[in-house]
Order: structure tokens, then C-alpha cells, then sequence
């Protein structure tokens, strides 16, 4: 996806400001609030674990949750405790897909990655740490036990080897089982492994955003749903873009290496289907999207722009 072709046509691509308005500066307040250890925390350690959490991101995945509660009638503060655990477990994410065991990436948002500005085993306990801390962050801030064990069971479910966990484990097992040069008869198989890899390693994270948000704010079963089915076609259209933009962003404005999968024999959405095909799917895919939040009216606008977003991004 270049600048010059915004994948909805849209001349001025939607700004992820536009989406997080005023959001933003309340979850970097409360993820360095979140980010104070005690004494007992080793230092090198404690400053690896901020390294990664405080590192200059979209907020994404905080976001949603706030937005979902905001759609279903509830407050951003009453959300806060999911957004700030939410993002401890995608932080911790990113730490170890970029382990020389993984991904072997070296730039992460602009900057060194965890274990190339600590060291391998720096960077793996702070991933150990983050995800203990992202439970224990939820079962701190709220009070009614019943939201915390939905809470909790919400995002260990999502971070755990069905979902991101196992999606990661099919990524890799696929750069070796799947070259990305499948032929014709291969193709619908592998693309069929590919949505399943990203629905899982992704689009697990952005569903349990959105039902954290809706659990937080007292949201009722069909809000939820609703909402499951919107990020199911949401995370997968930030893959697809994301798959996108290793073959045409540019380094410098994405903030990490980009054209790795393809030299790595990863599974991509360009790779298997082309560049157009791939930006057809992308805009499908968030037209979807856009269609669940009907439901919501007015109540979901940061939803809807956020959708626009993720489909015209440049980083």
C-alpha cells in the first residue's frame, strides 16, 4: 500500500489521531503508572519491561477497549485497568516474536528491539514478566470478583496456544511447510492456514480488547458478539495490511525492517494472492467491519474511524 494509492480511494488517509482524539495521553499515563516497580524488581529488568511498554506505539489494542466501552455505554475509566493489561500482553508479544529464535527482528518501533538494547535473556524474562503482570494488573483495579475472573479468562485465553500462542507456532512452522510460491492447487489450503494463523496470532488480541472493554462496562451478550464479529474482521484487515506494508512502506516512516517475510518465505497475503488482490481483501474485510457497528449509532463513531484507519495506515 503506497501513499499514492489509499486503499479506499480516500485521498487524505484517516489519521489514527482522529480515532484516539483524546484517549491517548490517559493510556500513557496509566502504562507508566503501571510501569512502577518496587524494590524487589531488578533494575535492568524493570527498565527492559518500560523499554518495551513505553516505546512510542499506535496504542492499538488499549485503544479498543476503551472504545468498546464507550459503545456500550460505559466510561474510559471504568475500562483503564483492561487497556493496561492488554497492552502488557501485546508488549510482551512483540518482545519474543522478535527473538533471534523467532523473528530475529532488530528494529521494533522505530528502535533497537528489547534483546538488541538489553540482551537475549533480558528481553525473554521481561516477556515472562509482562504477561503475570497483566493479570495481576486487572485483579488490582477492579472489584467485583465476577468481572475479574471474565476479565482474566478473556485475555489468558486470547494470550494462551490456541489462540496467540499457537498462531505463532504456525507461522513458523509454515515458513518451512509452506513456501509462499504455492501452486494453484496448493493455494486455497494455504491461504485457508494463513487467515487461521492471523485470526489467531493478531486477531485474538483485537477480540479481547473489545470484549474486555464491553465486559468492563457492564455490556450485554449481543453487544458482544457484536462486537467479536467487528474485531474478527478487523484483526484480520490489519494483518492483511500489515502483510501489505512489508512490500511497500517505507522503513523509516513504519519504524521496522520491512520486505523480511518475503525473504524469510513467510506466509503473506501479497505473497499468495498479489498486491491487488490483497488490498480488495483488505477493503472487504473493514467494509465488515464497518457494517457490525451499526447497531451502536453514534455511541461507536471512534470505532468506525479507527476501521478506516487501520485500512489507510502508513505504519
Amino acid at each position: 500500500m503506497s501513499a499514492e494509492r489509499p486503499l479506499d480511494g480516500v485521498d487524505n488517509p484517516v489519521d489514527v489521531q482522529d480515532a484516539l482524539g483524546d484517549l491517548l495521553p490517559s493510556i500513557e499515563q496509566a502504562l507508566a503508572e503501571a510501569c512502577r516497580f518496587g524494590e524487589g524488581c531488578p533494575a535492568r529488568l524493570a527498565d527492559a519491561i518500560r523499554y518495551a511498554v513505553l516505546a512510542p506505539g499506535k496504542r492499538l489494542r488499549p485503544a479498543l477497549v476503551l472504545m468498546a466501552a464507550e459503545a456500550c455505554g460505559g466510561s474510559a475509566r471504568q475500562a483503564m485497568p483492561g487497556a493496561v493489561a492488554v497492552e502488557m500482553i501485546h508488549a510482551y508479544s512483540l518482545i519474543h516474536d522478535d527473538l533471534p529464535a523467532m523473528d530475529d527482528d532488530d528494529l521494533r518501533r522505530g528502535r533497537p528491539t528489547v534483546h538488541i538494547e538489553f540482551d537475549e535473556a533480558t528481553a525473554i524474562l521481561a516477556g515472562d514478566a509482562l504477561q503475570p503482570l497483566a493479570i495481576a494488573h486487572l485483579c488490582r483495579h477492579l472489584s467485583d470478583p465476577a468481572v475479574i475472573a471474565e476479565a482474566v479468562r478473556v485475555l489468558a485465553t486470547a494470550a494462551g496456544p490456541e489462540q496467540l500462542v499457537g498462531g505463532q507456532a504456525d507461522d513458523l512452522a509454515a515458513e518451512k511447510e509452506h513456501p509462499p510460491e504455492s501452486d494453484s492447487q496448493q493455494r486455497p489450503a494455504t491461504l485457508a492456514l494463513l487467515e487461521s494463523i492471523h485470526r489467531r496470532k493478531t486477531g485474538a488480541l483485537f477480540a479481547a480488547s473489545l470484549d474486555l472493554g464491553a465486559i468492563l462496562s457492564g455490556a450485554s451478550e449481543p453487544e458482544r458478539r457484536t462486537l467479536a464479529a467487528y474485531a474478527a474482521d478487523l484483526g484480520l484487515a490489519f494483518q492483511v495490511v500489515d502483510d501489505l506494508l512489508d512490500y511497500t512502506a517505507d522503513e523509516a516512516e513504519i519504524g521496522k525492517r520491512v520486505g523480511k517475510d518475503a525473504q524469510r518465505g513467510k506466509l503473506t497475503y501479497p505473497g499468495l494472492m498479489g498486491l491487488d488482490p490483497a488490498r480488495t481483501r483488505a477493503r472487504e474485510l473493514i467494509a465488515s467491519a464497518r457494517g457490525h457497528l451499526a447497531v451502536f449509532g453514534q455511541a461507536a463513531w471512534r470505532l468506525e474511524t479507527l476501521a478506516r484507519y487501520v485500512l489507510n495506515r502508513s505504519r
